[in-house]
Formats: C-alpha cells, structure tokens, sequence
C-alpha cells in the first residue's frame, strides 16, 4: 500500500526558501504522477504542482511559477518541492499526493490535475511565512 509522508514545513521569512519532501513507501515513485497542494485556512485546497514519475514533466499554477520546483529523486524514491522566494500567501498546509493513473500522467503533462484523480495523500506539513 502506497503510503506517503511529508516534512520540511516550518517558519520561513519572506524572501526566504523551504523545501519539503515527499517520501514514498510501498511503491516506486518512478510510476508515479505525484501532485503537491496547498490549503490555508478558510481557503480551498489548491493545485500547486505536479511531477511525472518517469519523464519528470512538470506542471505548475501561476502561483507557482517561477518561485517553486518540482523534482523527484528516484534513488531515495522521495519528491521535493522546492520553494523560493515565498511570501505571506503561501502560508498553507502543504500536502502531497500520488496516482498510478496513467489519465494522471497524461494530464500533468498538460495541465495540473485536480485533486480528486489522486489515490494516496500524506498528512501534509505547516508552512508558515512570517518575519
């Protein structure tokens, strides 16, 4: 059974940078398409990022572009979001999922997949942005 377990959260400046990971167990993150989300309080849960397992295509919302990176080290079967240049906004809970669905795959190469097409989740980690 898929299980996957977040870490890397915590207090950040503004301006500052934070990576956090995902670490897969019970399955090879290489077939994976692995999404990671966000949600602050009172807000609704939103896509940040999605990783293809293999060909390690990327995906990101408008939010994320240009300040977050995606990556996935098969090695150490774990995927990495990484966050510079963080503001006050991304304060959220993080979290991470994963899918076999080779659907999923196919759409994070094109667009960024909805949550609900995402089988395993994490137990997500604490972002807090604040000086």
């Amino acid at each position: 059974q898929l299980q996957l377990v977040e870490s890397g959260g915590g207090l950040v400046q503004p301006g500052g940078s934070l990576r956090l990971s995902c670490a897969a167990s019970g399955a090879t993150l290489e077939y994976l398409t692995i999404g990671w989300f966000r949600q602050a309080p009172g807000k609704e849960r939103e896509e940040i990022s999605c990783i293809t397992g293999r060909i390690g295509s990327t995906n990101y919302a408008d939010s994320a572009k240009g300040r977050f990176t995606v990556s996935i080290d098969n090695a150490k079967n774990t995927a990495y979001l990484q966050m510079d240049s963080v503001n006050s906004e991304d304060t959220a809970v993080y979290y991470c999922a994963a899918t076999l669905g080779a659907s999923v795959r196919a759409m994070c190469e094109t667009y960024l997949p909805l949550a609900h097409w995402y089988d395993s989740w994490g137990q997500g980690t604490q972002v807090t942005v604040s000086s």
